[in-house]
Formats: structure tokens, C-alpha cells, sequence
């Protein structure tokens, strides 16, 4: 490897780390990369590009979180701009969200729905929870109600 290949991939993980330091504006210690919205991050002539996944298009957090990521970016020593792109494929899935942040998730009393349809209860464990309301505190999510302790349940969709 190269002295200056080295130099690129160290700038490239420098440019990672910074992305992956941004947080989600509703779950301030969930990394939008643990919730699997960063789908790129590369060099451009100008500086950096960073292709990000909404979780759904009409998300009212996608403007905090292009400015909270391109001010991570531009904050590195050799990075003179950072743009941001929202894509559109492919299409962002609970899939994408990785175990540490499902685990974050279940601490706001957030859950994903299992593979085979049901529910856990991230407070009790227990599988008495059912749906609520397919309306949420935000499109991205549903309310559902665990018979159990009878706590409210968030259903990340």
C-alpha cells in the first residue's frame, strides 16, 4: 500500500467516524449509522459526499440531520465541504438497524417487529403486546399496548 492510499483510507475512516458520531435527533445516543440511514460516504472534487436513506421521505428530521452531518464532516482538518445526498433507493427497512441500536431503541420503549409478525416487550420481555394505533408520535412509528405491565409500546417501522 502506498503512502498516499494509506493517507485516503485513513481520511476516509476519519470522514466515517465523523458520520458515525451523528445521532439521531429523537434518540440522542442512536448513531444514524447504527439506525442504518448512511448508505455512502466518498470524496468528491469538492470534498466529501455522504448518500443517506430516510427512513421515510417526508421526515421532518432530514434537514437537522444533513446539517448535524455535514458540520461533523466539515469540522475535520482536511475537509473543506461536505454535501449531503437523501436517496432514494434503496429503501430504508428495519433490516438496516443494527443490534447496539435496536438495544438503544428498546431503552425509549421503541421495539421492531419480529420476522414473524409479533411483538416484545422491550420493559416486561413479555409477548402480550398488540396493536394499538397505526398512528404514532411520528410516521415512522406505531403505538401498540403490552397487557402485561400495561406500558405503551413504539413499534419502529
Amino acid at each position: 500500500m502506498t503512502a498516499a492510499t494509506q493517507t485516503q483510507n485513513t481520511e476516509l475512516e476519519a470522514v466515517e467516524a465523523a458520520v458515525a458520531s451523528v445521532c439521531d435527533p429523537e434518540y440522542p445516543d442512536v448513531s444514524i449509522r447504527d439506525l442504518g440511514l448512511v448508505e455512502s460516504v466518498e470524496f468528491a472534487k469538492q470534498g466529501v459526499l455522504v448518500g443517506l436513506i430516510p427512513t421515510f421521505s417526508g421526515c421532518p428530521a432530514l434537514a437537522m440531520i444533513a446539517a448535524d452531518v455535514r458540520h461533523a464532516v466539515e469540522a475535520l482538518p482536511r475537509v473543506s465541504t461536505c454535501e449531503v445526498v437523501w436517496l432514494t433507493s434503496p429503501v430504508w427497512s428495519t433490516s438496516r438497524i443494527t443490534p447496539a441500536a435496536k438495544d438503544q431503541l428498546a431503552s425509549y420503549t421503541v421495539v421492531l417487529r419480529a420476522k414473524d409478525g409479533g411483538l416484545r416487550c422491550p420493559v416486561c420481555g413479555s409477548n402480550s403486546v398488540s396493536d394499538q394505533s397505526e398512528a404514532g408520535p411520528t410516521r415512522c412509528r406505531s403505538v401498540a399496548w403490552c397487557e402485561s405491565c400495561r406500558n405503551v409500546v413504539e413499534v419502529m417501522r
